[in-house]
């Protein structure tokens, strides 16, 4: 069997790290094409400019809110025209999957700069792109990695707390779906099946998440950079981000899929819907009760969504659910699972997953 392991080209992390994108960036060339979402464009951007080298032509446009087919082809269009050398994204994770896709195209390097700690996007290769209404239509994998990786801890901890427990929640099914796909023996987004490495990354992701996530929230409500914030940052965006890519996704990310097809849900961020998800995933896989347990306790500890009602789907509908159970086939990694699958076994641990975190909250479940 051969395997592979993928990574970012250099990951930098800590507070004030920002101070480091000019050296960074004059490495690649003079012609800098910036992506940024509307908060960090308003409020970072001028920070940037006036710390980037002067030899660097540095070119700034605002993210449109959406990855999607036309948005990619828009910013595409400006970047080649600049005949950019290196583009940076700067933003949420729809903004870096955007900024990637962008060097993707023109064959450019790439700078990713995250400003939360919301998902792995960061050090994949991949963007998840969208439809203009928020549904998922495809992954596009790209030939490298982001060059560079570029954290700024000062810039997360200033961000909704709401952002690094989602973080979480995406985090939360890297070891799960990894040890899937080491079961099964399935390949990852290189087409390779992980190393060694790769599942012990995955594992230790969820124990960095056990150990540092309760102190991590709390310190950031507290907007306070401690080791335990920065131990948590980094294993939402690395540990989780080599995680999944290396190690492969499974029936968490598939339920993800699955949701959006909900408009209910366009609401919560991508992180809450992977937390319910993966543990819709467990009764899939028919998990030990310990397990089930563990998961149930991290998410409720730390505030992440373990019943339907918590991602918008209150009452939802028997017909809703199998539709939502239906969609988590369309990329084909539902089957990375080594269980059996169909609709109906996806419905019917959506709806067990829903009824668990009821009687866990003492709701009555015979509504």
């Amino acid at each position: 069997m051969v395997s592979s392991i993928l990574f970012p080209r250099r990951y930098i992390q800590g507070q004030g790290a920002l101070e480091h994108l000019s050296a960074e960036t004059i490495r690649f060339g003079k012609i800098a094409f910036l992506i940024a979402s509307p908060t960090p464009f308003s409020k970072v951007l001028p920070d940037i400019k006036k710390r980037i080298n002067k030899a660097v032509r540095l070119t700034a446009e605002c993210f449109g809110g959406e990855c999607y087919d036309e948005e990619i082809a828009r910013l595409h269009n400006l970047a080649r025209d600049i005949r950019a050398d290196v583009i940076i994204g700067m933003g949420g994770g729809k903004t870096l999957d955007t900024a990637k896709a962008v060097a993707g195209q023109l064959k450019t390097p790439v700078i990713v700069i995250p400003t939360v700690a919301s998902s792995d996007a960061p050090c994949s290769a991949l963007s998840v792109v969208y439809t203009p209404e928020g549904e998922f239509k495809r992954v596009v994998v790209h030939p490298f990695n982001p060059d560079v990786v570029l954290v700024d801890t000062g810039l997360i901890i200033q961000a909704p707390v709401r952002f690094l427990v989602a973080g979480m929640g995406d985090a939360l099914s890297t070891s799960f779906e990894a040890e899937s796909c080491r079961k099964k023996q399935v390949s990852n987004v290189s087409g390779y099946i992980g190393t060694m490495t790769a599942y012990d990354l995955a594992d230790i992701c969820y124990q960095k998440l056990l150990r540092y996530g309760v102190q991590a929230k709390i310190d950031c409500e507290a907007r306070q950079i401690t080791p335990a914030f920065e131990h948590i940052v980094e294993t939402n965006t690395l540990l989780s981000g080599i995680g999944f890519e290396s190690g492969g996704l499974a029936a968490a990310h598939a339920i993800h899929n699955g949701l959006l097809t909900l408009k209910k849900t366009h609401s919560f961020l991508h992180g809450e819907l992977v937390a319910f998800g993966t543990l819709a995933s467990l009764f899939l896989t028919k998990k030990p009760q310990d397990t089930i347990e563990s998961a149930y306790t991290f998410c409720e500890s730390i505030g992440l969504p373990t019943i339907l009602a918590d991602i918008g789907l209150d009452n939802v509908s028997d017909e809703d659910i199998l539709a939502v159970a239906t969609s988590t086939r369309v990329t084909d990694i539902i089957y990375n699972e080594p269980s059996p699958i169909s609709a109906k076994l996806v419905g019917a641990a959506i709806k067990k997953a829903d009824l668990i975190g009821r009687k866990r909250k003492n709701l009555d479940t015979q509504q």
